[in-house]
């Protein structure tokens, strides 16, 4: 559904917002138009932080969220079962009873806490899971309750985010997009969820997406103002500091070079594509992925530079890329057109991609440049 723009922070209701990324009018990321159907108007897209809590967060959004379910990848399921294993070493998981709130991106932690005798229910449970699903949250203050409300008085919330830190320090600037509400670092979601009574544990690093944090919370009182007894806790909240540095306008300073990052790729994606079109390769792209609607929109693709995107999800193909004419196709279809460059959008997918269809060997791209 549609969300209004807040009056201040989605987080603690602060004012004074800094505006630190701006991509302009952008499709919405989450519309998938079918081949002859028009596109929606575009929206404004960007980034806002607040100088209170620190939260990154989505300016504005009036689009109307109607995306196609996709389907979850094989390093989103591994990580999942890799991240339970390492939970349940930890002794996180001695739970009878879980919940999950989901992601609209698919994916679920259930069936995994069931084969450990885990019985979901609705109620306040000793385990509740959320994997990039509070993220979508328009009122994050809300979101945070919710949650603290759902898990039980001696439970654990099992939350996981994308890092700003990996973001910024990797110029995700395609992280950004309607929809995606809330951009988090570890400091900012240590005061988000004292605000909700909830307190960090413990905390975990994955290399997902280029790097992702799963913390454990649990009621209690923060002690914000002292060190945390966790060492991975410790160690990311000092690589944070050395980041963002410890205070609002320096923390600013560093999210604002996403801007020159997206019109860098911008620039390089277009320059490369038009060379490999007059080198005669056809090029196609794999992954109908929503991160991937600003970059093509930047570039100004259309089918004559790409010309089709695979993706795995049915409910995608026979459509298009939002703002593009380029369509979305079936794998099978790719590998039949023998393409000379396949562009991966997502390149967490590499191995999956890579093991599913050799036929594509040596034909992957996942950074373009104009000098390779």
């Amino acid at each position: 559904m549609s969300a209004e723009m807040p009056r201040g922070c989605r987080a603690c209701g602060a004012a004074g917002l800094v505006r630190v990324l701006d991509l302009g009018k952008m499709p919405a990321a989450d519309d998938f138009p079918l081949l002859d159907a028009p596109d929606t108007p575009p929206n404004p897209l960007a980034m806002d932080q607040c100088p209170a809590c620190g939260l990154a967060q989505l300016a504005e959004d009036d689009t109307v969220t109607s995306e196609p379910r996709g389907v979850e990848p094989q390093a989103l399921r591994d990580q999942a079962a890799a991240a339970l294993v390492e939970v349940d070493a930890a002794g996180w998981l001695n739970a009878h009873t879980a919940r999950e709130f989901g992601s609209p991106h698919g994916g679920s932690w259930l069936p995994l806490l069931q084969s450990r005798g885990c019985t979901v229910t609705e109620k306040p449970a000793d385990v509740v899971i959320d994997c990039f699903g509070i993220m979508h949250e328009p009122d994050q203050r809300a979101a945070f309750h919710e949650r603290a409300a759902a898990t039980a008085a001696d439970g654990v919330l099992l939350l996981q985010f994308h890092s700003l830190a990996a973001i910024v320090g990797h110029g995700q600037w395609n992280a950004l997009r309607h929809g995606h509400f809330a951009y988090y670092t570890l400091r900012t979601l240590r005061l988000l969820l004292a605000a909700a009574g909830m307190r960090v544990a413990a905390a975990w690093e994955f290399g997902l997406y280029g790097g992702t944090v799963l913390v454990a919370a649990v009621h209690g009182p923060a002690e914000l103002g002292s060190a945390p007894a966790d060492p991975v806790v410790n160690r990311i909240l000092d690589a944070e500091s050395a980041l963002f540095g410890t205070d609002s306008e320096t923390a600013a300073i560093a999210v604002r070079t996403l801007q020159q990052a997206a019109d860098d790729q911008g620039r390089t994606l277009r320059a490369w594509l038009e060379r490999e079109n007059a080198s005669g390769h056809r090029v196609f792209a794999y992954g109908a992925a929503s991160r991937a609607v600003a970059l093509l929109h930047l570039a100004g693709v259309h089918r004559s530079l790409l010309t089709a995107v695979a993706d795995a999800s049915p409910a995608k193909q026979g459509r298009r890329m939002p703002g593009t004419d380029v369509p979305i196709i079936a794998p099978s279809e790719l590998v039949a057109a023998q393409p000379d460059r396949v562009l991966l959008t997502l390149p967490d997918l590499l191995p999956e991609v890579r093991t599913q269809w050799p036929e594509l060997e040596g034909r992957w791209v996942l950074n373009p440049t104009v000098h390779d």
